[in-house]
């Protein structure tokens, strides 16, 4: 609701443009370097109180922008936002902690379905209101309103069960597992002896904390993950760079007003929630093979990209548009899935917040590279994408016997 009118609000507040990207890339710079740290915090201190954290603070930064009434109050405001406003990430590990691997992409697809019903609804809801009188400031408050209500919802929910639906997930697939009696013996045990850890960490102090994660992320680093997140960021690039100057694009090549070009990409939003409704039947039908769903949605993808920067007409780009929406909504599903699968789910919190962290390098090198291309053609942010996703293809295709031959790659401090 919030974020399509912060630019106009601190412009409102006497901001320079300079002033309002700046600040706008700061709150980039903090996501960067945060998200990997608070999912990290969420495998040592347990998800509840992680969420509960994350949720409170980013409260406090809406109601604290709700009050902002100079640049400095604006600014401040955005830090606690960009340091703890995790919440979706964090829920995703969750998810992974109560949900069988054979279930995983169906109840991802679906969470992610209902966030972006979020994403289409809130800037309608937020547009509307700020129509009102003092309409940002009534916009911010009702919006930390609702962390606070999610707060409660997340305080109020039967945690007791956590252990005991995992347990149960773990039993269900021993007959389709691919390892051994023995390894499923010792990564049950590991599990158990985490949770323990976990709940146990909460009152550690806080150094001891810090020393967990940072061991916890050298453990990230050294693994061999690198493939996954690589194909992330590459696809991720490809992406932004496809949605970076779509409008303008659209306008040039075929003199299409904004206005069209915006029912097209809620056109686009729509459909990506229908993909995530999908998911169950779609991975039933790969037989629940996720690396062979993602390679096919990326080469997919990189087909719909190159056929809208190639489009001689507007219903080329329709056409494009409306299957990319899937595509990319089943390969966002499948990499996180992918992640969790080869790097396990006892660190499922800095996996997520590893690969997020990939992704914000990604959007603040995307406008760089879109910008650059640009200035060779408008069909040039979509040309640099296709080659960046042929490269994620390729990846994926000389690491095949890595996902084909093993159904788990253990990270090194495990």
């Amino acid at each position: 609701m919030v974020v399509p009118l912060m630019n106009l609000h601190i412009k409102s507040l006497g901001a320079s443009h300079t002033v309002a990207g700046i600040i706008g890339s700061l709150y980039g710079i903090m996501q960067l370097f945060s998200s990997t740290y608070v999912g990290c915090w969420s495998d040592i201190v347990g998800r509840r109180y992680s969420l509960l954290a994350c949720i409170l603070l980013s409260a406090l930064g809406y109601f604290l922008l709700g009050t902002s009434t100079t640049v400095l109050l604006f600014a401040i405001s955005r830090v606690p936002v960009g340091i703890f406003k995790h919440t979706l990430s964090i829920s995703k590990a969750l998810l992974s902690d109560l949900v069988s691997e054979r279930d995983r992409p169906l109840v991802m697809g679906r969470f992610n379905a209902a966030s972006s019903v979020g994403f289409i609804l809130g800037p309608v809801v937020g547009g509307y209101l700020t129509e009102l009188e003092d309409g940002f400031y009534q916009t911010s408050f009702i919006c930390a309103s609702i962390f606070l209500l999610n707060a409660g919802l997340v305080w109020m929910l039967p945690w007791s069960e956590e252990n005991t639906g995992n347990r149960e997930h773990q039993q269900g697939s021993k007959g389709t597992n691919s390892f051994s009696a023995e390894a499923n013996c010792d990564q049950h045990l590991k599990s158990e002896t985490n949770r323990a850890m976990a709940s146990d960490s909460l009152f550690l102090s806080p150094w001891i904390q810090v020393a967990t994660v940072l061991k916890r992320i050298k453990g990230i680093a050294c693994s061999d993950l690198w493939d996954i997140f690589l194909v992330r960021f590459l696809m991720s690039v490809a992406i932004l760079l496809y949605y970076s100057n779509f409008s303008l694009a659209l306008e040039e090549r075929f003199g299409v007003k904004p206005l069209f070009a915006g029912y097209l990409m809620s056109y686009s939003s729509a459909l990506g929630v229908l993909a995530g409704c999908l998911l169950g039947p779609i991975t039933r039908l790969y037989q629940h093979n996720t690396y062979r769903l993602l390679l096919h949605s990326s080469t997919f993808t990189c087909t719909l990209i190159f056929l809208y920067a190639s489009a001689l007409s507007i219903w080329m780009v329709i056409l494009s548009s409306t299957f990319l929406a899937f595509s990319t909504t089943i390969g966002r599903t499948c990499i996180i899935d992918l992640e969790l699968t080869i790097g396990g789910t006892e660190a499922s919190g800095t996996l997520l917040g590893v690969g997020q962290s990939v992704t914000s390098v990604g959007r603040i090198l995307a406008p760089l590279l879109s910008g650059i291309s640009q200035e060779f053609s408008p069909c040039g942010p979509p040309s640099l994408a296709v080659g960046l996703a042929l490269i994620a293809i390729l990846i994926m295709n000389t690491r095949k016997q890595k996902y084909c031959g093993h159904g788990n790659v253990k990270l090194k401090n495990q």
